[in-house]
């Protein structure tokens, strides 16, 4: 038994006291106003807005963690994985968790180079995001890093997505009855008995789930199917999902509702920044007071959802 907590306890626990939002990070360059993005690959200017988005929302306690999409970082090249680094950094010496959404689903020897590679070194991150869908052995080499001794880390897993597709695979019928995506929690719930009684006074397991809030039909029936497994909840916002369904998952043992666009580029919409953008004359600071806003006004929204339906 360690004293010690794992990460995912870490971010239920902020998630409890900052409210449920977890900030996206997934910021193109092409997000950001011209007068804002400076030359060559952008990757100074991404690298500057999310450090100034990080510093406001420390301040305000408006969400309990970031998440940051590689893929935005791998498109800049050399320059873009060096701000996806610093991102990471300042988001951990601003006290927030880190999830790096970084999807990674191979076997064997490539998985535990992968996870080498995000969970030690200059990538160093708390929780991945991990596909299962190639098959469950693709899940161990990550799951290591979950003990006491490695670094008590953190997986958010696949389960059910949040896009149009997740028809073609996870919500096929099996056989031997359930859909593929059970069979994946099935196992999800195996894999965290491996982590009972390590930590103390743990509430949830260091492995989570993966679950869009874009159907209201299938979001009581994980809520209820997995209980003790805290979420990382995408869809909110850009993609259409509801706070309502956002909430209703939220049950339980928890989770944090994702939000990237919603927040990054509220400067787009924001009615105190007309003028500015008519102008063309959007300043960092502009940009970052926007993403701020909208990161309190999705707060207030996902705790009125929450409130409403007595959670």
């Amino acid at each position: 038994m360690h004293d010690m907590k794992h990460v995912m306890q870490v971010l239920q626990e902020a998630a409890r006291a900052n409210g449920p939002l977890c900030i996206g990070l997934d910021t193109d360059p092409a997000y950001l106003p011209p007068s804002v993005l400076g030359g060559g690959t952008g990757a100074a200017a991404v690298l500057a807005y999310n450090t100034a988005i990080i510093e406001r929302v420390a301040a305000q306690k408006s969400a309990c963690c970031f998440k940051v999409q590689i893929a935005y970082y791998e498109a800049m090249g050399m320059e873009g994985m060096a701000a996806y680094r610093d991102t990471l950094r300042a988001v951990k010496q601003h006290g927030f968790t880190v999830i790096s959404d970084i999807k990674r689903g191979d076997i064997a020897a490539t998985a535990e180079a992968y996870a080498r590679a995000h969970f030690t070194g200059d990538f160093e991150s708390d929780i991945l995001t991990i596909n299962p869908y190639m098959g469950f052995d693709t899940i161990q080499p990550f799951a290591g890093y979950c003990a006491p001794q490695n670094g008590a880390k953190g997986l958010f897993v696949l389960l059910r997505t949040s896009n149009p597709g997740m028809t073609d695979i996870e919500q096929q019928e099996l056989r031997s009855g359930g859909r593929v995506l059970d069979r994946v929690g099935a196992e999800l719930e195996r894999l965290c008995t491996v982590y009972d009684g390590l930590y103390d006074g743990e509430t949830c397991p260091p492995i989570g789930a993966v679950v869009g809030c874009t159907e209201e039909s299938d979001a009581r029936l994980l809520r209820d199917a997995y209980p003790r497994l805290f979420f990382l909840i995408p869809g909110y916002g850009a993609q259409g999902g509801a706070a309502r369904i956002a909430a209703t998952l939220l049950d339980k043992a928890g989770g944090t509702v994702n939000s990237s666009r919603g927040i990054l580029c509220a400067w787009k919409k924001d009615p105190a920044l007309e003028k500015q953008r008519q102008d063309g004359t959007l300043t960092l600071d502009d940009i970052a007071d926007a993403a701020a806003r909208a990161a309190q006004a999705a707060k207030a929204d996902l705790l009125a959802a929450k409130k409403e339906l007595g959670l």
